[in-house]
């Protein structure tokens, strides 16, 4: 009997060890691919130039993203696409930020692609890549939090402020977003079914699960404009601000912001990891996730302080 199961044993171990081999191997093609194909969408996006994305970071750890290119109503260019990128991932890596606010020159938002980038890259294949792109701006290049991590996994409490419209892929952006407020007069339309598409940058996923299927199907169908005061009814708007002017509504937002990243910011960034887990991953790994940031905050600074003030919760 003893050696059936040395045998059977053995047998297991070969099988699994062969099977981990061939499945970094896989890993290891899949990468080199994958990076020789981003670097062909990043030499087409570079062809297409103008606008740029805009990045300030203030003392109270609230940053303001612009996005700058009022002529197209704020339209991503290629470059803009790229720069996207940059600015994101140093947002990724700013220790002090707990808050960001996203907003468009010149009093609108934007508008999506910049239709003749769009245009040159008509053929499936770029489009393709250009879709991937822009899906890796929205989250990480795969579940694992400890990969890159772009828009929709920052640690950051992200915020969209839609002045006039946001439309296609702009729409998309504000659902990337954890929180959209709008100013009199915006809208937010999913025009994508008159250009004969769908959405293509993760919109129609994160749309669902803010609104609701049923929901989300009409604004998808319908393509119709969503106002400040529908939004607000769907909640997919949190608050209708009560400036219309650029200089009134940023400050509307920073406040409206501030009153969920007071504190310190390695424990805002802990909160936004660990609701990001909770939305993103299965039961299991969200609670391993859990802990494992939990244990980034216990005995923490913070921790220590509040435990000698002996806060009283009312």
């Amino acid at each position: 009997l003893f050696p059936e199961m040395a045998a059977s044993l053995w047998k297991n171990l070969r099988q699994t060890t062969k099977e981990r081999i061939l499945q970094q191997r896989r890993a290891s093609l899949y990468i080199r691919a994958h990076g020789y194909e981003e670097e062909l969408i990043k030499k087409k996006l570079q062809q297409f130039a103008g606008g740029s994305i805009n990045l300030s970071k203030e003392d109270s750890g609230i940053g303001i993203l612009t996005l700058n290119n009022p002529k197209l109503m704020n339209a991503f260019t290629g470059t803009m696409m790229l720069e996207l990128q940059e600015r994101v991932t140093e947002l990724e890596n700013w220790k002090d930020g707990k808050g960001l606010i996203i907003y468009g020159a010149g009093n609108t938002f934007c508008s999506g692609s910049d239709l003749n980038a769009v245009k040159a890259i008509s053929n499936s294949q770029a489009s393709n890549g250009l879709v991937e792109s822009f899906h890796n701006f929205y989250k990480t290049k795969s579940m694992n939090f400890g990969c890159k991590t772009f828009l929709c996994r920052l640690p950051l409490i992200t915020v969209a402020l839609v002045q006039g419209k946001a439309v296609g892929g702009g729409a998309e952006l504000t659902t990337a977003c954890d929180f959209r407020l709008m100013t009199p007069g915006s809208e937010i339309r999913f025009v994508h079914k008159h250009m004969g598409l769908v959405p293509g940058w993760g919109g129609a996923a994160r749309l669902v699960r803010i609104i609701g299927d049923g929901a989300a199907l009409r604004l998808l169908s319908g393509a119709a404009g969503v106002d400040p005061e529908r939004a607000l009814h769907l909640g997919l708007s949190e608050e209708t601000l009560s400036s219309s002017d650029e200089p009134g509504a940023l400050e509307e937002a920073r406040a409206w912001l501030s009153q969920y990243t007071e504190g310190p910011a390695s424990v805002i960034r802990a909160v936004k990891k660990v609701v990001t887990a909770g939305r993103e991953l299965l039961l299991e790994a969200a609670l391993r996730t859990e802990k494992d940031v939990f244990g980034t905050v216990w005995g923490g600074p913070a921790n220590l302080q509040a435990l000698v003030r002996r806060p009283k919760h009312k």
